[in-house]
């Protein structure tokens, strides 16, 4: 069996290593020049993009922004799993907001701006607390504009003039005060069966995750299917096949959605160490038509990214239950360069990790990391 991955970056390698013992054999594309790569060596492989797409099984991608026409060269072989529209869901916001309402799903109070002067009747609709963000090509905060008071508007303006509104909207939402965000990583076969991982607590830093930690915290049962019920509603509203992630915010005992990733995602990075069957092996079996693994977690874990340096002491894989995980990139500022698994038998015993983890790594990379620990520790 063999999987092509749009996109030849850190989910397209960890989904190789999962397919390996599968028997899945997992080739990459750069899609900057349409090459077909070895998703970890990604030294360029014996055939172009025409026989790659002929000779595999399944098509995929690691993530939304792979140039349309590849998408539609790729949706005319009904391999492409998910569909288009469902990558096109995660590529542009006001798509996924229409997708939100149509299946009434709840999220955050919006409008659509396509012209600086709507931003007036925004602020007197939602408040003059707002984010705004770009409709497409935003990520990990870039893309984003905070209005905190009505006296910023015209200097937001004037930030935002040299953009073309009409062919790139913006979304703007209202500030929530919310308790936590919380994302799911679900699964769907190409038969219809769905299986949920446990909810994961995001902390975010600067509109970048630094922080997962499975399952979250303190998640009434009442919520847990709150949660299922929208990550249900959505993928057999989409026919959806394979990993997507829910990311929401925690308002009371009600869950708003704040973004979709129709792909593995980095709050799941966690389930390589943490769960049964990770969420890259369940990606891989859904696409190809095995049944799917066991998504409960084994205990209690945490995710921390390793963003923007590579300069930490490898003895920190001394910590018991501690696994590295590096992407082999250059180093740049906000780059993820990898990222740290850490598992414990019990929230406390995982902050005490967490803990000495910090001692192992550069403080001024890791903000949240000394903070998530000390959390932990209150669970004693």
């Amino acid at each position: 069996m063999r999987v092509l991955v749009y996109g030849a970056g850190q989910l397209a390698q960890m989904m190789y290593l999962a397919g390996v013992p599968l028997g899945i054999d997992v080739q990459a594309v750069d899609v900057k020049d349409d090459t077909v790569v070895h998703p970890v060596s990604k030294r360029p492989l014996e055939q172009n993009l025409v026989q790659a797409i002929e000779s595999s099984d399944a098509l995929t991608v690691e993530f939304e922004h792979v140039p349309e026409r590849l998408l539609e060269q790729a949706a005319k072989t009904d391999k492409l799993m998910p569909s288009m529209d469902a990558i096109l869901v995660g590529a542009d916001r006001v798509r996924e907001k229409h997708l939100l309402e149509r299946f009434s799903i709840p999220n955050c109070p919006h409008r659509i701006v396509t012209h600086l002067d709507q931003l007036d009747d925004c602020v007197k609709t939602l408040g003059d607390k707002l984010i705004i963000k770009a409709s497409r090509d935003g990520y990990d905060g870039y893309g984003q504009w905070r209005l905190k008071d009505a006296s910023q508007l015209e200097s937001i303006k004037d930030a935002l003039s040299g953009l073309d509104l009409e062919a790139v909207p913006l979304v703007v939402e209202k500030m929530l005060q919310f308790e936590r965000e919380l994302s799911l990583i679900g699964v769907r076969s190409r038969s219809g069966e769905i299986k949920v991982y446990p909810l994961a607590e995001n902390l975010h830093h600067n509109g970048q995750l630094h922080v997962s930690v499975a399952p979250a915290s303190q998640v009434s049962e009442a919520l847990a299917e709150q949660a299922q019920q929208i990550f249900t509603t959505l993928a057999e509203g989409m026919q959806y096949v394979g990993v997507l992630a829910v990311e929401m915010f925690q308002c009371g005992e009600e869950l708003l959605v704040n973004e979709l990733a129709p792909r593995v995602h980095n709050s799941g990075h966690w389930s390589l160490s943490g769960a049964h069957t990770s969420q890259f092996e369940n990606h891989l079996r859904a696409l190809v038509g095995l049944p799917l693994g066991d998504t409960r977690a084994l205990s209690p874990s945490a995710m921390i990214n390793v963003i923007g340096c590579s300069t930490f002491s490898r003895d920190l894989l001394s910590i018991p239950g501690c696994h590295l995980h590096w992407y082999g990139k250059s180093v740049r500022e906000k780059r993820k360069m990898g990222h740290i698994n850490v598992t414990a038998d019990s929230y406390a015993q995982l902050g005490e990790k967490l803990h000495k983890l910090s001692g192992y790594v550069p403080t001024e990379y890791f903000p949240e990391l000394e903070k998530e620990a000390d959390r932990l520790l209150t669970f004693k």
